[in-house]
């Protein structure tokens, strides 16, 4: 696979996990009440990082945003941050790639877009991990919650956007390792020289070469003139 095509695929990948990631902080269903245990169920609450609401049997949901941002528990805040994070450097991420692919005609040599590339690669790497920990810690709670027999509230069981988050996490890590990859690809391909000067110099050494002997062949010593003629006239005395 050529490098240009790798670089496609792998924005591709980036940019679907991007907004996967993106699509998760207005998803509703962080985390959905568990029915374990329960054979009616009269109510529905569920949550996500912004608020939490409550959907009755006849389907008429109710919903409260958080008051306070100071009065959350920490690891909400923990969540909100690194989705946030997730969300601006994958913008920026996008942007870099689009500079620098060699698809493009922006970016200048190939040697610069290379290193454009491998930076937006590192920004989606980075996008996923923040978005893979934000989902992660949020699993955690709820799992932790879960399982502890102590916990008498309400448990809640894993929502929708957290798998979302997973997979785009996913994609924006496979995709921003390939984009790294670009960067020792475009070091090795790159040359001090460009591509004609180099057969310049290949056309000067094998003329230089072919020379030599030619220019050996010109040193070789020839005896002077008196002595060639007087030969010369030697010989058309012999024959008298």
């Amino acid at each position: 696979m050529s490098s240009m095509a790798r670089e496609i695929m792998a924005f591709v990948l980036t940019t679907s996990g991007w907004v996967l990631v993106s699509s998760t902080l207005p998803t509703d269903y962080w985390k959905v009440s568990s029915i374990d245990g329960t054979v009616i169920t009269t109510a529905t609450f569920w949550s996500n990082l912004w608020k939490t609401c409550v959907t009755d049997s006849t389907g008429i949901s109710n919903c409260k945003d958080f008051p306070s941002m100071l009065a959350l528990d920490g690891y909400i805040q923990v969540c909100r941050g690194l989705m946030i994070a997730a969300v601006c450097l994958g913008f920026f991420g996008s942007v870099f790639a689009l500079i620098g692919m060699k698809c493009t005609k922006v970016g200048g040599l190939d040697q610069t877009k290379a290193r454009i590339v491998s930076f937006a690669g590192l920004n989606f790497v980075c996008t996923g991990l923040c978005s893979l920990t934000a989902c992660s810690l949020y699993a955690h709670r709820i799992t932790s919650e879960f399982f502890d027999p102590m916990y008498v509230a309400q448990k809640y069981e894993l929502g929708a956007a957290l798998f979302i988050g997973w997979a785009g996490s996913t994609l924006c890590i496979l995709g921003g390792a390939v984009f790294c990859l670009s960067l020792s690809e475009g070091m090795s391909s790159s040359s001090p020289y460009p591509s004609d000067r180099k057969a310049f110099v290949t056309s000067g050494v094998s003329l230089m070469s072919r020379a030599a002997p030619q220019s050996q062949a010109s040193h070789v010593r020839r005896p002077p003139p008196e002595c060639i003629s007087s030969s010369q006239q030697f010989d058309k005395n012999a024959y008298v």
